[in-house]
């Protein structure tokens, strides 16, 4: 019942700063990038709020259940991508633009804007679902399965898109920074008491070395395919990743933005390290439990992603528990919230205000609204089409990563890139996850490339750089006016 309690009392906090926020909200600024005012402490607890979500929760947890300390592989293409962003984030505040496909119709054309648009909607609404799915793994087991997963994720789908809509970025960035906070010392805390709760590091690593051994290094037991495979999600998506550009734009200036890049950094591998050491830990723990395995002494995945859950339910004190478990409402809800958020604003921006114009302008904040609504459903129905958090954000991470992460870096490192070269790279990254997926489900013989998710990056990257290149050289140099914006130090 303590967790519970605590649960619902921190749901109510956030929910009493969203309402009052939502009274400031008067403007296209406000709802879409917070006014641009956001500061600097703000700002990175809303970044990394960004990043850790129901993938890192659920999926990530997956992953070093049954894989160990290797899985920082997958973190760490993240960690890589924020370094990149470091060097771009103040011209991106500079040029000022709504949405990462705003960016993207400036460097390229309109046909590259519709085609991010699409990409990102259809993506993010994958994301989005996922967090809908991993809400209803944490309700059903605060509730020790009094609530149903399935009910738990229509309830989760609810909350996260009522707080969306009521006061957009500004709630977003108004509570994000008690989640980053509550996020942050939950896995602090939870670390040595789960090694204790197991009688010592000593006895961890015991366990590990009797049941699986190369969970302990990095590079035992892989190859550099699967780990190359597990960087390129992260990576791709990290620096293409829509909430974050747009995050930037909410900056009060360019060297904010710029600074709170560091604080993101620090913070994420901070949070990842600890998460990624506390799943380990849990292996150790439930290795001989079956409800973690399969008949045939495999790993069960679905369950293997609840984890730091039962940790947190099941082998820390109360006070802990309730910690992550306030945690997990940070994480799913801040995630949930970001990601509807710039799937709505595409939509109303890019298609919407495009097709119908100063009507939509007018009634702009109705109609993102609306969107909202809209969009969480169609999020809710997408998650049907998956078995685990982890295989949604695979292919979620690809599709965007591939499709918009090399056009978009071209736009900051390569002048010599064209509209045509871009508009076929995004071409190339949207189809190539479908492709493979395509290939994976009817069991193909002459597919060249892993039909494994785990790996559904590499063939996609490929795809995407070699039509950006070899395109781009094939058509006419872009004026100086197109590039130049791109180049000028903020």
């Amino acid at each position: 019942m303590t967790y519970i309690i605590v649960t619902i009392a921190y749901l109510l906090f956030l929910t009493g700063i969203i309402i009052y926020k939502s009274r400031s909200v008067k403007t296209q600024d406000d709802f879409v990038v917070a006014g641009r005012g956001v500061p600097v402490y703000l700002l990175v607890g809303t970044l990394v709020c960004t990043w850790i979500g129901s993938g890192s929760l659920f999926g990530t947890a997956g992953l070093t259940f049954r894989s160990g300390f290797s899985e920082l592989w997958f973190s760490m293409g993240a960690w890589i991508g924020i370094i990149v962003i470091y060097f771009i984030a103040a011209r991106i505040r500079a040029i000022s633009k709504y949405t990462l496909t705003d960016l993207l119709e400036t460097r390229y054309n309109k046909t590259a804007r519709l085609l991010g648009t699409i990409t990102i909607i259809v993506a993010y609404l994958v994301i989005a679902g996922y967090q809908f799915k991993g809400g209803g793994r944490f309700i059903s087991i605060l509730t020790e399965g009094s609530i149903s997963p399935e009910t738990g994720t229509l309830i989760t789908c609810i909350v996260v898109i009522g707080f969306t809509a009521l006061a957009g970025m500004v709630s977003i960035v108004s509570i994000d920074i008690f989640n980053g906070i509550i996020m942050t010392l939950a896995v602090i805390i939870a670390v040595p008491l789960a090694i204790s709760s197991h009688g010592g590091w000593g006895e961890v690593v015991q366990t590990i070395s009797e049941t699986r051994p190369e969970y302990l290094s990095m590079t035992e037991g892989i190859d550099f395919t699967w780990a190359l495979g597990v960087i390129l999600p992260t990576l791709l998506l990290l620096l293409s990743e829509s909430s974050i550009y747009q995050k930037f734009s909410s900056a009060k200036d360019a060297r904010s933005a710029k600074k709170a890049v560091v604080g993101m950094l620090t913070g994420v591998v901070i949070i990842e390290l600890l998460m990624c050491v506390l799943a380990v830990v849990g292996f150790a723990i439930y290795a001989h439990d079956p409800r973690f395995f399969l008949p045939d002494g495999s790993i069960d995945r679905t369950m293997s992603e609840e984890i730091i859950l039962r940790i947190g339910y099941e082998q820390v004190p109360v006070y802990a528990g309730s910690l992550i478990f306030a945690a997990g409402v940070a994480i799913i809800l801040s995630t949930g919230n970001t990601f509807l958020i710039v799937a709505s604003t595409n939509v109303t921006r890019d298609l919407l205000q495009n097709m119908f114009g100063e009507t939509v302008e007018k009634k702009f904040l109705l109609v993102q609204r609306i969107c909202i609504v809209v969009l969480g459903i169609l999020a809710y129905v997408l998650i049907s089409q998956f078995t685990t958090i982890l295989e949604m954000a695979f292919i979620s991470y690809t599709m965007i990563g591939a499709s918009i992460a090399p056009v978009l870096m071209a736009s900051f490192f390569w002048k010599r890139v064209t509209p045509a070269g871009g508009v076929a790279s995004i071409l190339g990254g949207m189809a190539m996850p479908v492709i493979n997926k395509v290939m994976e489900s009817v069991e193909v013989s002459f597919w060249v490339f892993p039909l494994d998710t785990d790996y559904i990056a590499i063939p996609s990257v490929i795809v995407s750089i070699v039509l950006l290149v070899v395109v781009s050289l094939m058509t006419k140099p872009s004026p100086e006016s197109k590039w130049k914006p791109f180049f000028e130090r903020a």
